[in-house]
């Protein structure tokens, strides 16, 4: 069984940054691709980062960037999700998925596993 947990969320003002943690168990972490995700109040889950198993291939939302940066630590079986000149409107839960495969996928119906979540708000 794979578990996840998110960490790092919190508040913060436009222009900051945060950086997103995930640790993952359960399965061979090395073997799969992982994602974020994000979902704000009343809003369908969004695409926001992928990597595949071994971290040489990246994609990212096109809301994101440029300012998004994901990446991935297979010896300690964790993803990181460094996000810098954060606006209001990147305010959601911030979810990290396990991928089906080693690639990476840009749509949710492609990941099994999801965490709870962690909350990131930017104030204006």
């Amino acid at each position: 069984q794979v578990r996840l947990v998110e960490s790092g969320g919190g508040l913060v003002q436009a222009g900051g940054s945060l950086t997103l943690s995930c640790a993952a168990s359960g399965r061979t972490f090395s073997l799969f691709g992982m994602g974020w995700f994000r979902q704000a109040p009343g809003k369908e889950r969004e695409f926001v980062a992928t990597i595949n198993w071994s971290g040489g291939y990246t994609y990212y939302g096109a809301i994101v960037k440029g300012r998004f940066a994901i990446s991935r630590d297979n010896a300690n079986k964790k993803l990181y999700l460094r996000m810098n000149s954060l606006k209001p409107e990147d305010t959601a839960v911030y979810y990290c998925g396990w991928g089906r495969g080693g690639g990476d996928a840009t749509d949710s119906a492609d990941y099994d596993y999801w965490g709870q979540g962690t909350q990131v708000t930017v104030s204006s």
